[in-house]
Order: C-alpha cells, then structure tokens, then sequence
C-alpha cells in the first residue's frame, strides 16, 4: 500500500530530495513541474497533479491523492456532474508496473471508474484498458 501522504509537505520534502533549478531555456513544462515539487501536496489542484503524473512524478505520494479525489468525485459525475477526465486521464494512463507497485489502489481505482458513466470519448480506452490490465484479488 502506498505511503500516507502529509499533505502539508511537498515533494520535495517527502522524497527528501531537492532537484536543482532547471536551466534557463528549459521548456514551460519542465519549470512547471520543478515550481510544483515545491508546493505542499495538499494545495495542488486536480489540473496540477495531473501534470505531476503524467510526467511520473512523485507517484508513490500522488496517486493515492489522485484516486481519492477521483473516487470522492465519482458519486456527482454519476449523477449527472462535472468529471476531471484529466487527472482521470493521467492516473489511468500509467504504466501496468506503476499499478504492480500499488495493487490495492490500482484495485481501489478500478472500482472507482467502473460506476462511471457517460465518459469522454478520449478517455473511454484508456479505463478500459486500465481495468482490464487490473488482476482481481487474490
């Protein structure tokens, strides 16, 4: 099971790790995702972590904030509410080996996205795939 989160840490913190500033003609992402790090987890914006998790980044600490927020929204997207495919997006879209490392969650996700409904075209795949690459419990 992944790590408990202390949502008033950054990344940085909680890998005890401070990466050096990125060079000056880096791309908009890149200092995107170092000014993110820095910021305490529990401040970050579903759009924000999305980014941090499509770039890998973080993930031990990320997806178990990703699904909860997930889960936590599944309930309004079914009655008739706004869903993230975004951040669903992003945490669908990690590699089987990412889910290996975290199969309660990935478990937990599963159940999660299968009482969607009316889902994007552009993500509809993706949580297919996702759900069909989970293995049930053993």
């Amino acid at each position: 099971m992944p790590q408990p989160v202390d949502l008033t840490q950054s990344l940085e913190q909680l890998e005890g790790q401070r990466w050096p500033e990125p060079p000056e003609d880096t791309t908009s992402l890149v200092r995107a995702v170092h000014e993110l790090r820095r910021r305490p987890v529990g401040d970050l914006r579903p759009d924000e972590l999305a980014r941090l998790i499509t770039q890998d980044v973080g993930l031990p600490w990320l997806l178990p904030l990703a699904v909860r927020i997930l889960r936590d929204t599944a309930p309004s997207q079914i009655a008739g509410g706004w869903y993230d495919d975004d951040l669903l997006y992003a945490v669908v879209t990690r590699k089987p080996q990412v889910w290996e490392q975290f199969p309660d969650l990935a478990r937990e996700l599963k159940a999660t996205v299968e009482t969607l409904v009316d889902l994007s075209r552009y993500v509809r795949e993706e949580v297919a795939a996702f759900c069909a690459a989970v293995p049930e419990e053993s």
